[in-house]
């Protein structure tokens, strides 16, 4: 994730304590904490790019790095990650080098590079791993078309990578029927490659069943929501015949409710979070819209009760109440510069971050489970080094749930 191109992947797990670190302002150690997780943040001012590894303090929330981190991201400017679901693999892509980097997790939260493919086309900027920890899918901003580039844009394109269960392996992209081996494009319909749409973000619903996709029109300034459905072999089939819906100006994120019945797409030009229901198929219906603060980057939930966006033009996190759907907006919070992704802890055990592009940080917060609120949690922000891009995590010795 980066600023325009978030990609939001949710978070979850039980628990298990290990004895860690402490420490005051300026990260020195002071007294013996508890360790819950992990969380992994790619930043991409160097090349190869970089992820630092933070401990996530079971008390207060504060987060201190570990002392081998950060480590290589195989490639430059990494822009998203995910975790699978047994939280053994970490897969981060680098978006200038066009590929996925599979890392092995070990206990302590170290990252040993195990493998690195290419994805199909270039430029990729989101992925997401189905409940099952079977596929990782991967959005390409260009598909592989010969004389495609930035200057001479061409459609999108999401390609499907089999995850070995005991290595974690990715396998080579599984073949579409249709004209595209190896991916499935992302136009308008599939006989039409002149409208060129540019795609935003990846979800996937928590049962694994449907993958979303968002995309925009940068020269009319239009929005798009791409809905297919994840078939058990891997291979996706486009609803509405892949005429995707028409949804405001530049949609960048996406979180979707634990029982899968509600999908959230904040906007980042119209300043708007549009709630939609999934219906039985997977197609989905818009319920309604809530205002943001300027820019949205990044949407996240706590225990289906909270929803929390990242702006990333006014550097806040906007607190929401949600019933059936329905958000209410409760309070707004102040956060480093820009905000372009957020998550909460890996055990949902009550604490928030941002990852601050512009301030080079990461910000924490406790939440307060009986309202929603967020309180700076000790010694926030959490420095971090330049440019970060994506934050995900994983709980300590756990596993990652929806």
């Amino acid at each position: 994730m980066k600023f325009g191109k978030v990609g939001q992947v949710l978070l979850v797990s039980a628990i298990a304590l290990v004895v860690a670190t402490l420490f005051t302002a300026c990260g020195t150690i002071t007294g013996a904490t508890l360790t819950v997780g992990f969380l992994f943040v790619t930043t991409n001012r160097q090349s190869p790019g970089q992820i630092e590894v933070y401990e996530v303090d079971s008390e207060s929330g504060g987060l201190r790095t570990i002392p081998t981190s950060p480590f290589p991201s195989g490639g430059r400017d990494p822009i998203a990650e995910a975790v699978s679901p047994d939280a053994k693999n970490l897969y981060v892509v680098n978006q200038d080098d066009n590929n996925i980097v599979q890392f092995g997790i070990g206990t302590d939260g170290k990252l040993y590079p195990q493998a690195t493919v290419n994805t199909p086309g270039s430029f990729p900027l989101a992925i997401a791993i189905n409940s099952a920890g079977t596929f990782l899918y991967v959005v390409d901003t260009l598909q592989p078309i010969a004389g495609c580039s930035l200057n001479n844009p061409c459609p999108g394109d999401v390609a499907v990578f089999p995850i070995d269960k005991t290595t974690g392996a990715l396998g080579t992209p599984i073949a579409n029927s249709s004209a595209y081996p190896n991916y499935w494009p992302l136009m308008v319909a599939p006989s039409d490659s002149s409208t060129v749409l540019t795609p935003t973000a990846t979800q996937l619903l928590a049962n694994g069943n449907n993958l979303y996709v968002t995309a925009y029109n940068a020269s009319t300034n239009a929005g798009y929501l791409f809905e297919f459905a994840a078939n058990s072999d891997g291979t996706l089939t486009p609803l509405h015949g892949n005429v995707p819906v028409s949804l405001g100006s530049e949609p960048v994120a996406m979180a979707s409710d634990s029982g899968s019945g509600f999908v959230y797409v904040a906007d980042k030009l119209t300043n708007l979070i549009s709630t939609f229901t999934v219906g039985s198929t997977g197609t989905l219906s818009l319920q309604g819209t809530a205002p943001t603060g300027s820019m949205p980057s990044g949407l996240t939930l706590f225990n289906d009760q909270y929803l929390y966006a990242a702006n990333s033009g006014d550097s806040t996190v906007t607190t929401y109440s949600v019933s059936s759907g329905n958000l209410s907006r409760l309070s707004v919070s102040a956060s480093d510069t820009q905000p372009i992704a957020i998550t909460v802890d890996p055990r949902k055990l009550g604490f928030l971050y941002t990852v601050n592009y512009l301030g080079s940080s990461v910000s924490g917060y406790k939440i307060d489970v009986n309202s929603g609120a967020l309180i700076n949690a000790q010694h926030s922000p959490f420095p971090s080094t330049v440019q970060p891009t994506a934050i995900t995590g994983i709980p300590h010795n756990g596993t990652v749930t929806n």
